[in-house]
């Protein structure tokens, strides 16, 4: 397929992420090659010379599929989602951060000056004359700014509409080759989008109905962690008393950790029809308590030495909660 005589134009953009999400695109191997045979690249800052106004001097519409992976932490990030999503007529929330927040979420838990404070004045770093960063600066060539940190990061479709979304930290690169064979194949007429709102790359129910360990409903008297634990490789991790996601994760992955003994973290997000992963997750883990005493219940729970980092660790910013009470100062930074 062609559009006005070229390929149609493909671009990819991180935000707020750890890059992960671009290698396990070049993790597909010669299915990268499919990309260049049918798309003209045109936007990819990690990949290519790319700059701002070469994108704002497009037609709007012009960009065929773009593919953003990272949350909205500061405002170059909120401005370049706006600016892609004019651009694009396909825009895809590609990977955790850029559907739930994932790990850079859980910063909601700060007041965005604490956090400024914290990455300048510990004892990891040498500051001993407390400078901080400015957003803007005067040299001799003119001014030059910085991106504001803004009050809490946003997941991508809390500050743009979105068409798709593709979740995995980073996306699965099997995932990965078979949407761009369906994208391809789409080009090609071959066949049809699906619904507009539809999560790719991944499946449609969760972790356990993927994980090939048996489920004996046994009940645990503690939470503990898998170091220095004798795991029995065939029964239930949860049902071991390991806290485990896998009940409220969206599969995709084939059960990739608890096949190797891990438990599940939620990589994938919440499963199709979970409203709140943490709540699902509180669920889950309080119907194999062995005890109805509130006390000895107490005392299990303890085991779950991090509980915010156990139910929202990719999934914060985008949960019911999105942030703590600190970071709603609404001031920038």
């Amino acid at each position: 397929m062609t559009v006005n005589g070229s390929k149609p134009k493909f671009a990819m953009y991180w935000a707020a992420s750890c890059g992960g999400c671009e290698i396990a695109v070049l993790n597909i191997h010669e299915k990268i090659l499919d990309v260049d045979a049918n798309f003209d690249v045109v936007f990819w800052p990690v990949a290519m010379d790319a700059k701002y106004k070469d994108v704002e001097a497009m037609e709007d519409g012009s960009i065929l599929l773009t593919l953003f992976n990272g949350g909205i932490r500061n405002d170059e990030n909120e401005h370049i989602a706006k600016l892609l999503r004019r651009k694009s007529k396909i825009l895809v929330a590609f990977g955790s951060c850029a559907n739930e927040g994932c790990i850079p979420g859980l910063a909601n838990l700060s007041d965005s000056r604490e956090i400024v404070s914290t990455a300048f004045n510990t004892i990891t770093t040498d500051n001993p004359n407390q400078i901080y960063p400015r957003t803007s600066f005067d040299v001799p060539e003119g001014e030059i700014h910085i991106p504001k940190i803004l009050p809490i990061l946003q997941t991508l479709d809390q500050v743009v509409d979105v068409d798709y979304y593709m979740p995995g930290c980073p996306p699965e690169s099997h995932q990965i080759a078979a949407v761009i064979d369906l994208v391809v194949q789409v080009l090609q007429g071959k066949a049809e989008l699906p619904p507009k709102g539809t999560v790719i790359g991944a499946g449609n129910s969760t972790v356990c109905d993927e994980c090939k360990r048996t489920r004996n409903i046994k009940m645990v008297k503690s939470f503990k962690r898998i170091w220095g634990m004798e795991i029995d490789p065939e029964l239930c991790l949860l049902e071991q008393g390991i806290p485990c996601n896998g009940p409220a994760t969206r599969s995709g992955c084939n059960a990739r950790c608890p096949s190797a003994n891990a438990q599940c973290i939620g990589c994938y997000g919440p499963a199709e029809g979970v409203i709140d992963y943490g709540a699902r997750l509180c669920s889950a883990f309080a119907s194999v308590i062995d005890s109805t005493d509130p006390e000895e219940i107490d005392l299990i729970l303890d085991g779950l030495v991090d509980p915010t980092g156990q139910f929202y660790r990719f999934n914060l910013a985008g949960s019911l909660l999105k942030a703590g009470k600190s970071a709603w100062d609404k001031e920038e930074v």
